[in-house]
Order: C-alpha cells, then structure tokens, then sequence
C-alpha cells in the first residue's frame, strides 16, 4: 500500500514552494469550513474527494487543498473523535477517495477501515508531526506523590491512555507540528493531480506562514507569566506546554472520560496551592464537573481550554480557536 511518496516528488514540491512563497504569504488562505460527518458523498465540479479522520486534519487539507478539493471529516461536529464509530458508507468512501488524511493509533475505527480498504493515497499524521510519549510533563509531581498516586487502585484510569503505544496524539495543539503534516499533504495531493501542484504550493505557503504567525503570537504572548504550571482536565496540551516553557499538570491522563483517583485529586490540589496556581482549564467536548468542584475546593478560577479536537458550530477555525486559546492562557496563567 503506497505511503510514502518518492524523493523526486519531495524535491519538486519543495521547489514549488520557494517559487510561491512570496505570492502566497500576501494572499488569503483557499478553502472554507466544511460541516463535517457527510464522508462517502461525491465530490462535485470535478474536485477531489478528500477524507480527513477529525478536524485538525480537515482544516490542512482545506487550506492545502483549496478549491481543487472536497473535503469530508469522517467525525461529526462537536463529536468526540476518540469515541468514532464509522458507518458502512464511511469505511467504504475510505477505500474510494482520492485522499485520505487520517492519525493511526487515535481512531481505531479509522484505523481498521484504512487497514481493511487500503486507500491508494494517504497521510497518517502520526508519521508526520513526530508524536511523543509525555510532551510537557510537569516536574511538580514529587517521587513520593508519584508513589501515592501509583499505588492508588485506580490509578491506571489517568495516565495509560496515550495512543500508538503510548504516543501522545494531540500534537496540532503545537502549530508548528502542523506543518509537516501540510507539507505531506501538498506532496500526496500533488501526486493525484500534478496540474494543481503549483496551487497546492502557494496553499501549503500560505498556511505555513499563518502557522509561524500564530507560534509568533503564542511564544510572545506566553513569554512572562506569573506560573508555568498548566492544570488541565485531561493531558491534552502536552505539545502546546513544551512549544512555550509550559508544564502541564493533567487531573486525568490522555482519555478525556477517566476518572481521577482520590490519591490524584489530592497530588494535583497541593500542585496548585503550592505553586500559587490561579485556574484550572476544563474543556469543550467533555464534562466539566470534576474540574469545576476542584477548582471550587481549592478556591481558584475554573476557565475553558479547547483541544480542537473537534469544531463547535460558529466557533470559527482552527486559527480562531487558537488564538481563544491563548487569550485564556494569558488570563489565567496571568501574564503580562
């Protein structure tokens, strides 16, 4: 099954790039926010069809893609991607698209229909962006908490569920780690339809100068804050706390539905008061409830932190999103 594309097309993309580089930074990025969940429909006026697994994907291979493409997310808005169930449709258009863009080891439903159809064309981002096992962890944990929390009988339940064996997969919360992954995109794309390769170029150039912007804004705006310590419902933002001297302090591991073990609940209470921590970040997509009555123990502020693992409804793009993201960091980790 062909997934990597030979060096001659690697080389000539790259040259495409640097030829449209100066035009593309000036230009607007193509391509709009499609709805999502509608896989395994046609692409119409002679577009390709492109399947993404979930929305990061959707949004690169848009803006790569531009108007030469259709591009269907397999997982439905505001929908939680790890839990992806694909429907008969959804798993044959795997086997039929010209595109597939897709993570291994974070869908397993996606990871058994990209086995079973093997599509012609595909990106795993898991190759691409150079995925971790513990990016951003904190060293606020001391070895004894440690010790408590692992002989903790439920301990299990907050730290085991990275993907890929033991991969951290949320990788597009690091903008930078974006790219790769465009650059991969624009190459297979270029493949399938080589008359778009120029235009798949300037796309490519245009979203990798708004993904250095957006790293531009981020290190600045993260550059002098009162507390390093990033306290989160779930380990989502390993890749964002390492990208800007961050360190993350998860109430449960990578599954966004564990539960935290008492001994965790009490190991991340005493992070927070002996660090001065001033917010604890819940997330869109999941309940907010035990974060919230943390927060209220301890007497600190609860504030919203979205993984961007899927798009509410006028919620913007992933650049929007991002920049949201920030702008609660700076309020809540108080920096000037």
């Amino acid at each position: 099954m062909p997934r990597h594309r030979p060096r001659t097309t690697r080389a000539a993309l790259a040259t495409s790039v640097a030829l449209a580089t100066t035009l593309a930074l000036g230009a607007c990025g193509s391509g709009g926010t499609s709805g999502g969940g509608g896989a395994g429909e046609s692409a119409g006026d002679g577009a390709l069809e492109v399947l993404a697994s979930f929305y990061p994907l959707q949004f690169v291979a848009e803006r790569v893609g531009g108007d030469r493409v259709e591009v269907s997310n397999l997982t439905p808005p505001a929908a939680e991607p790890h839990d992806l169930e694909l429907s008969p449709a959804q798993a044959r258009s795997i086997g039929t698209a010209d595109l597939v863009v897709y993570q291994s080891g974070f869908q397993a439903a996606v990871d058994e229909a990209v086995d079973a159809r093997e599509p012609a064309h595909l990106v795993d981002a898991t190759e691409a962006a150079g995925l971790e096992e513990h990016p951003g962890e904190s060293s606020a944990t001391t070895d004894d908490t440690a010790d408590e929390h692992a002989d903790d009988s439920h301990a299990s339940d907050t730290h085991d569920h990275s993907s890929d064996g033991g991969l951290d997969p949320h990788f597009w919360l690091d903008p930078t780690r974006l790219i790769p992954v465009a650059e991969e995109v624009a190459a297979e794309l270029s493949e399938v339809d080589p008359d778009g390769a120029d235009e798949y170029a300037a796309n490519l150039a245009d979203l990798t100068a708004d993904l250095t912007a957006l790293d531009d804004e981020f290190t600045q705006g993260l550059a002098s804050c009162t507390s390093p310590y990033l306290v989160t419902s779930h380990e989502a933002f390993g890749y964002l706390a390492e990208r800007y001297g961050l360190e993350q302090i998860g109430i449960t591991g990578i599954d966004p539905e564990a539960e935290p073990s008492p001994a965790r609940l009490r190991e991340v209470a005493d992070i927070i008061r002996d660090h001065g921590v001033s917010t604890i970040f819940f997330e869109t997509l999941t309940s907010p409830k035990v974060t919230q009555t943390l927060a209220q123990d301890v007497g600190v502020q609860a504030a919203v932190l979205d993984p961007l693992e899927g798009l509410s409804d006028g919620g913007g793009d992933y650049l929007d999103v991002m920049r949201a993201n920030l702008e609660a960091l700076r309020t809540g980790l108080v920096c000037a």
